[in-house]
């Protein structure tokens, strides 16, 4: 759409929505004619989500999920296996893993994955914190669930080499999900079969 016919305001809502994620300029100005045709208040109760999100949700201290409290729930679950930790890259990944139901332990939200071409390293996730807890907290067992993809599996492996000296044992989530796959966008089977169908790695590779 020519900029000289938009409003100011449509101009500034469009170029706020083609910031987000797989939201492109095309994408944006439909959803933001969309947002103008609705009734007022169904604009509103979006904002007031939005606002209510930013004041209400954090980072839990412990593992890095999303939550409202701190530390989270799965965290603050005292029936969980303490023992072993589920390391993801997003909150979304934590979340279809706990829909599928087959992992009763505690998480750890890396809040990315390594990829030097974006300029993500190490350093940029939350390893070294998982480190600390894997020393710290009597964990047994690691399992390795980033996504099936280049960085995810670069990412594995260099968790895996920072761990090797540490006695714990690493697992890395079965090949259910198809190369390049995401586990947000997997079926709760798949993520189960994944999950369940883990193996232990050998020291040197994922």
């Amino acid at each position: 759409m020519n900029a000289t016919l938009q409003s100011a305001s449509l101009s500034r809502l469009i170029a706020e929505l083609s910031r987000l994620p797989g939201i492109g300029d095309k994408s944006a100005e439909r959803l933001a004619l969309h947002l103008v045709r609705i009734p007022r208040e169904e604009a509103l109760a979006l904002a007031r989500a939005i606002e209510d999100v930013r004041a209400n949700v954090k980072a839990c201290s412990k593992c890095f999920n999303v939550s409202e409290q701190d530390p989270c729930a799965i965290c603050a679950d005292a029936a969980r296996d303490r023992a072993t930790v589920c390391v993801v890259e997003q909150p979304s990944d934590l979340w279809a893993i706990e829909k599928s139901g087959a992992y009763r332990g505690l998480y750890h939200v890396l809040t990315g994955r390594i990829a030097p071409v974006e300029g993500v390293g190490p350093e940029h996730l939350t390893v070294g914190r998982l480190l600390d807890r894997v020393a710290k907290d009597g964990v047994r067992e690691v399992i390795l669930a980033t996504n099936p993809t280049l960085e995810g599996d670069g990412t594995a492996l260099h968790i895996q080499q920072k761990l090797e000296s540490r006695g714990v044992a690493v697992s890395r989530i079965a090949r259910g999900l198809p190369s390049g796959g995401t586990l947000q966008h997997a079926s709760r089977a798949v993520v189960a079969d994944a999950i369940g169908g883990r193996r232990a790695l050998a020291k040197g590779g994922a």
